[in-house]
């Protein structure tokens, strides 16, 4: 009975994740309390994993990392970085190589997030397509975690289940032996190969450059408009091309269809491009519900537009145009918003932003000038900071490389370090105790700590032992090799949908208790997971994906082409080297 609860909870929390449905610390709590309700694990079980060494770990590295990103010192860092070599012949390298050693110290989303705009903007002045060097940055920025401890938080996470089932956690730089192998691999396959996989988008104007996505956006029929008793599918909006795709009358929601006529004071929500837009400004009896600027105020000295991308740490995350008083703290209009995952179906102003999400706005050249300073958004553009908060950046840094020197060399406990490492910032002002709150991953946080005490209940159940002897008998035939790679590839597939960590943390129970029955080391079989789940690069659903998805105008298949070689030369490496120095037997 126990067992089959426990892996119907697997397969639900695996389906949810995915799906995205509900985020992810909801599922995990959800799962936590029918585990303690049914008496699979015991309160104090469920809230284990949230007291571990590498919550603090992961804590103070958010910390951290948003110091020296709202300092301003690594946007100068890397802009100054990635102009300093203008040669295209060598721009693509030089990125990847700043990118991967940024990320081996620093959370790979942020990384990607700070360089992306510099990217551009030299790509350009290079004659260089940014489609060709954004997927290489991205996954350079992935790669670039599988050299330390704290290069991801799937790095953390494991380690962490390592210990508490009993296992030596891993050591700060343990694996930086092959993660910088499969890092160069990464870097030599996209310098070889990259020109014939990557698309080349030709660069466009400025009209052009804000015209390839399509943005939702609202608008709303007048009593005296011509739309007014028109149909919707065949109405002068459908005719511009104008993809209306609801319609808010009163109380009432109506998804359109072939019958469904427009009436007076009808709210429409809309598909369709910036230029689209500017159409419906000029067209008489339409009116869109933000103060859209004409096309020949687009450029002018007083009015600009501007698309925003939301990064991690943004104060927007989970949160509307409303709560985050848009108008009042930006001087912006928001025009509207382009999304790279699933279908927005909602007004603008109650949609939750995620990260990548894509803002269109448009303000004064002094509203634009003041949101390249923040750290809410990135812009394809120079982000200015002040010498006075890159000083207090530079504290935050030099704290940061003492932690990391005191903890590898096992001086202090390396939680301490870096908790002590994060006191520090906040301590000298390069971040404000409020700002480091709003600055922690609380859903990872608690999809970490939660997810352990699950690999809990699936041994306290029986349900990782039931499951290992059924793949010992189905591959057991094979080899040890042969199941750790079965292990590897299912990690790799979850990842795709999933978020990395979560993927680890779900099979890992399962890897370390079919590695017991099998008599080799589970250290093997747990490290190898942690490899895999960090080779997200077949699919562009990864945030560091997401974050160039965007600027590099990329379709789904670009990512899939580039991304399953590599996975599968990557995959091998693995393979071979895990057994070799971490030995099965």
């Amino acid at each position: 009975m126990e067992i089959a609860l426990v892996i119907s909870l697997l397969i639900l929390a695996i389906i949810l994740f995915a799906s995205e449905k509900y985020s992810v610390d909801v599922v995990t709590i959800g799962l936590l309390v029918i585990l303690a309700l049914f008496g699979i694990i015991t309160p104090k079980e469920a809230f284990e994993g949230f007291s571990n060494d590498f919550i603090i770990i992961l804590a103070s590295i958010f910390v951290i990392s948003g110091a020296l990103s709202e300092t301003g010192l690594l946007n100068k860092l890397g802009d100054k970085m990635i102009k300093s070599v203008p040669s295209r012949t060598i721009f693509i390298g030089y990125t990847m190589i700043i990118t991967g050693a940024l990320s081996a110290f620093m959370n790979n989303t942020t990384v990607t997030a700070l360089v992306t705009g510099p990217v551009v903007g030299i790509s350009k002045k290079l004659g260089l397509s940014p489609s060709k060097v954004l997927i290489p940055v991205a996954y350079a920025s992935i790669l670039g975690g599988t050299c330390t401890l704290i290069g991801t938080s799937t790095n953390v996470a494991v380690s962490g289940y390592m210990e508490t089932v009993g296992l030596e956690p891993v050591s700060f730089f343990e694996i930086f032996g092959i993660g910088f192998i499969l890092f160069i691999t990464g870097f030599i396959f996209l310098l070889v190969f990259g020109n014939k996989l990557l698309p080349n988008h030709k660069g466009v104007n400025l009209d052009e450059e804000y015209n390839f996505k399509q943005y939702l956006s609202e608008i709303i029929i007048p009593g005296d408009s011509d739309l007014v008793g028109q149909q919707a599918f065949n109405s002068n909006l459908a005719k511009m091309e104008i993809n209306i795709f609801k319609i808010i009358r009163g109380n009432m929601e109506i998804i359109p269809d072939h019958s469904t006529l427009l009436e007076k004071n009808d709210i429409l929500l809309v598909e369709c491009k910036i230029n689209d837009l500017i159409k419906v400004k000029e067209s008489a009896g339409i009116e869109v519900l933000a103060d859209l600027i004409s096309h020949s105020e687009l450029q002018s000295d007083q009015i600009m537009f501007l698309e925003l991308l939301i990064t991690p740490g943004s104060r927007l995350l989970d949160k509307t145009l409303q709560e985050v008083k848009f108008r009042q703290n930006y001087n912006l209009i928001v025009l509207g918003i382009h999304r790279l995952r699933g279908k927005i179906s909602e007004k603008i102003q109650d949609i939750h932003f995620k990260i990548g999400d894509v803002l269109l706005v448009q303000g004064t050249e002094e509203a634009v000038e003041a949101v390249r300073n923040s750290q809410d958004f990135s812009i394809l553009g120079d982000h200015r900071v002040t010498m006075f908060r890159e000083r207090k950046g530079l504290f935050a840094a030099l704290s940061f490389l003492l932690a990391v020197i005191l903890g590898s060399l096992q001086i202090i406990p390396l939680s301490i370090a870096f908790l002590s490492a994060a006191l520090l910032t906040v301590i000298s002002g390069a971040i404000s105790a409020k700002r480091a709150y709003e600055l922690m991953n609380w859903k990872l946080l608690i999809l970490i700590g939660g997810m352990s005490a699950f690999g809990t209940a699936m041994h306290n159940s029986g349900a990782s032992k039931f499951l290992a002897e059924n793949i010992m008998n189905l591959l057991g035939g094979f080899g040890d090799i042969y199941i750790l790679a079965g292990f590897v590839i299912l990690v790799i597939l979850l990842t795709q949908p999933m978020s990395n960590a979560a993927a680890a943390l779900v099979i890992l129970p399962i890897a370390i208790e079919t590695a017991e029955l099998l008599n080799v080391d589970p250290r093997s079989f747990a490290i190898a997971i942690m490899l895999g789940a960090s080779v997200s690069l077949i699919t562009p659903f990864e945030p560091s994906c997401i974050l160039v998805y965007a600027p590099g105008r990329y379709r789904f298949i670009d990512f899939f082409k580039a991304g399953l070689p590599l996975t599968i030369i990557l995959l091998i490496i693995i393979l071979t080297l895990v057994p070799i120095i971490w030995p099965l037997h």
